[in-house]
């Protein structure tokens, strides 16, 4: 059966990881370690989520997920208010999938 949160969450994981390189490119190797580590998390965390051994523990993980957003938002905020994803072209795509 289709999961359309783990889809959704593939696929921003795919474009933080185009961040992540495109960061690296620029020579932005810590910063893109902290986005790549936070946005990639989120959907991994949901995938956790899918064979939790109990309620307790699908809450937590989903629990872990909403926090690794939380961080994503705030590390692609800030790299977008120093402009360093000024010519990353999914920029508006990623503020607006994780907003």
């Amino acid at each position: 059966m289709e999961n359309p949160i783990q889809n959704r969450t593939i696929h921003f994981a795919e474009k933080i990881i185009t961040a992540y390189l495109f960061l690296r490119e620029n020579k932005h190797f810590r910063l893109a370690d902290q986005l790549v580590g936070a946005g990639t998390s989120i959907g991994a965390n949901v995938a956790e989520a899918q064979v939790a051994h109990s309620k307790r523990d699908f809450i937590a993980k989903l629990t872990i997920a909403n926090k690794e957003a939380k961080e994503t938002q705030y590390w692609l905020n800030l790299l977008d208010r120093e402009g360093l994803l000024l010519d990353f072209e999914e920029i508006k795509f990623l503020k607006q999938e994780i907003g």
